[in-house]
């Protein structure tokens, strides 16, 4: 029996119960673009990642707290240790800027909204994370001297308290305290997984006074000269904070720097394994539709017996009647793939939880290849058992 023959009783098989298949059909379809669209989720959440940290710059460094052995002291951060590192000793630094952080939550006229981070700094922490002014004016130096409570907004607290209005000159209060609006930050974007634009910065010394106290720093954002000075300017910090905190040689360090090369690896580590996790998940749903082939595929084997002896009786040799049921078995999964593909290219054309899918070719071509694999593994057994049928058992069959 030619190939041809084989493929048309296939094919009449599937058709005879096409919600069977249909249904059949759905749970590969689910599966492949499941495994599509996740896989893009994570690129998409490792790719604006990668560009979040890349938008702060290639020549900086943060320097937070660590703990140090256990039993030795831990020395905080201070004001003190950013000014520092800021002069003849460390030609490598340009600037380095001390940072403190609060929980806040700002109103305006009856709107509240939590405000993702709001820090404390001085001026020159704008031009080492590259952030510019939309709208209005950075604060100054004068005003981190004075304590005058002015505040700098992300674009995304801009719109929350102040739809269709310009927030500049608007007086907000923040955890009970009024602030003035003195800018709006230009929109970085949300990497997915944090919005750059959530956020407000206000002078070190105001946030201090009114929010945090004069405790300990939460990081010393630091700008090396360049991008190729970066290497030079970690050593000269090192030095710097190991004399100040009387760090001995061998002992650890009750801080940690970190470049944007650190801090990418670590970050882009940490989607990667987010990435792994939704592709494993995805790939159970894949299993299962392969598992619902080969249930679909033994029912209708059971149903179809007395045809098979049939066939058999009148000549139809083993492999006809095995490849029948493995091209019946491989289309539906095939036509599941295809169908799946499509979904999954669609679907990663939309934002998803704030994050852009990235579509990863290389998965498209791998989940179709898994779909036409399951279909020939999970239908092998139904047709290898309708093949081995013998004539007269199934002709008696009622």
């Amino acid at each position: 029996m030619r190939l041809f023959e084989i493929a048309a009783f296939a094919v009449r098989g599937l058709t005879a119960n096409k919600m069977r298949s249909g249904l059949t059909t759905l749970g590969i379809l689910i599966g492949v673009a499941s495994v599509i669209l996740l896989i893009a989720v994570g690129n998409g959440a490792s790719s604006a990642v990668q560009q979040s940290i890349a938008g702060l710059g290639t020549n900086i460094l943060t320097i937070s707290q660590q703990r140090a052995q256990q039993g030795s002291p831990v020395k905080p951060l201070t004001t003190a240790d950013a000014a520092a590192l800021v002069g003849a000793d460390s030609p490598g630094i340009r600037h380095a800027s001390p940072v403190v952080s609060a929980q806040a939550t700002a109103s305006f006229q009856g709107t509240s909204y939590a405000i993702g981070q709001f820090l404390g700094t001085d001026p020159r922490y704008f031009e080492t994370t590259n952030s510019g002014v939309a709208q209005g004016n950075l604060f100054s130096d004068n005003d981190v001297q004075q304590a005058r409570k002015v505040v700098v907004i992300g674009a995304t607290v801009a719109t929350q308290l102040f739809p269709g209005l310009d927030p500049v000159g608007k007086s907000v209060l923040v955890n009970n305290i009024p602030f003035t609006v003195v800018g709006v930050l230009t929109s970085k974007g949300s990497s997915g997984l944090q919005d750059a634009d959530d956020m407000a910065v206000a002078p070190l010394t105001t946030t201090q006074n009114a929010l945090t106290g004069y405790g300990s720093l939460n990081q010393i954002v630091v700008q090396a000269v360049s991008a190729d000075a970066l290497p030079r300017a970690q050593a000269e910090a090192t030095t710097i904070l190991n004399g100040r905190h009387r760090i001995g040689e061998g002992a650890t360090a009750d801080y940690r720097i970190l470049s944007q090369d650190q801090l990418l690896t670590a970050r882009t580590a940490t989607t990667e394994t987010f990435t792994v996790l939704l592709a494993s998940v995805a790939a159970i749903s894949l299993l299962v539709g392969g598992i619902g082939i080969t249930n679909i595929m033994l029912v209708t084997v059971t149903e179809r017996i007395r045809e098979i002896g049939i066939r058999k009786a009148v000549g139809a040799p083993r492999s006809s009647i095995l490849g029948q049921f493995l091209i019946e078995a491989t289309l539906l999964s095939l036509f599941g793939g295809a169908l799946g593909v499509a979904a999954g290219v669609i679907g990663s054309q939309f934002t998803i939880a704030g994050i852009q899918p990235v579509l990863v070719p290389s998965s498209v071509l791998l989940a179709f290849a898994v779909s036409a694999l399951i279909g020939l593994f999970f239908g092998s057994y139904p047709a290898s058992r309708a093949a081995k049928l013998r004539p007269i058992e199934a002709l008696r069959h009622e």
